[in-house]
């Protein structure tokens, strides 16, 4: 009997029954802003995204010259893209050159999720040219096996889980992803943040998982605070640099390229700029709501002591003996 081939349209849609039969099995919550979350592996994700993250998990296929940016959202992601990007591409692209003056960092460093999976089953980003720079938020429990694979180097970015209540809040509403949905007040999503739902949560087992990764191989595992990005950028980026193996040389740091590349990528600069003013990435998030304050500690203009305390609480409940601390 002659075999039957399979057409691309008949895959596509096998492939489309397959991830809508695995939906009706998750549990699902609506977050406060409106969007739809599913719980997959224990977290929590935004159902719009949930099948690009299933993509990435099957399709992407890592080289161990790769380098992966983590963060959990509003921690910090746009400054590590900037800063990584002009750190690595510093030899092959002159610093007064940049496509960060022209581009935002989200389009000049592509997310597994946003970019390369959105609304693909099966691409694999041969076209950036290596060493490839790639971004993404997904928990460690359901990155591609090939990440681990390979052998790629992770950096993994984490804020003080206050600023990055108030901080989503503030990208969220501004953007307003469930146009019709009237988002629920402070208290109420403060209310979810603490259980655990909302995207990419609970954010306790999103900041562990990297955390005790980096612990086991720091080779392979950068673990950095926004706090310490803040205090103390210059040491910062020769840590990075270091790390992706690609050190600062004596003649360099004399020349003054870690404060060049750290200028280039200061929150002013890239709020300031014309292409950050305006425009959107994906025609879904504005430009300029990635550069809303960049502070640390702005949660106390927002949430009561009482507040302050419930997250003070769960961080020693479930960061307790990791090592793990957060200044409040």
């Amino acid at each position: 009997m002659e075999k039957k081939e399979c057409s691309s349209a008949e895959v596509d849609n096998s492939a489309k029954d397959e991830f809508q039969e695995l939906l009706q099995t998750l549990e699902r919550q609506t977050n406060w802003d409106g969007q739809r979350l599913v719980k997959y592996e224990g977290f929590w994700l935004l159902e719009l995204l949930f099948r690009p993250i299933l993509s990435a998990q099957k399709y992407f296929k890592a080289k161990g010259t790769d380098v992966i940016l983590l963060t959990m959202p509003k921690s910090g992601t746009t400054w590590l893209k900037a800063l990584t990007f002009s750190i690595a591409n510093r030899n092959a692209i002159p610093i007064d050159q940049s496509p960060l003056l022209t581009s935002n960092p989200h389009k000049v460093v592509p997310a597994l999720e946003f970019d390369l999976y959105w609304g693909q089953e099966n691409l694999d980003p041969e076209q950036i040219l290596d060493p490839r720079i790639l971004s993404t938020h997904i928990p460690l429990e359901i990155l591609p096996d090939s990440i681990r694979e390979a052998g790629c180097r992770i950096i993994y970015v984490c804020r003080n889980p206050l600023d990055v209540f108030i901080s989503h809040r503030h990208f969220l509403l501004e953007n307003k992803f469930a146009k019709d949905a009237v988002p629920l007040e402070l208290d109420e999503a403060f209310d979810m943040f603490c259980q655990g739902i909302h995207p990419y949560g609970p954010f306790w087992d999103h900041m562990l998982g990297y955390w005790n990764a980096h612990l086991k191989n720091p080779e392979r595992v950068l673990f950095i605070k926004y706090e310490d990005l803040k205090e103390d950028i210059f040491s910062n980026i020769k840590k990075i640099a270091e790390f992706i193996g690609s050190p600062f040389s004596p003649e360099e740091e004399k020349q003054g390229v870690v404060e060049q590349i750290s200028r280039l990528c200061s929150f002013e600069n890239l709020k300031n700029l014309e292409v950050n003013k305006s425009g959107n990435v994906l025609g879904l998030m504005k430009n300029s709501s990635f550069f809303r304050k960049g502070e640390v500690g702005d949660w106390v203009n927002y949430l009561s002591p009482e507040m302050v305390e419930r997250v003070k609480n769960i961080m020693e409940s479930k960061f307790k003996g990791s090592g793990l601390i957060f200044k409040i």
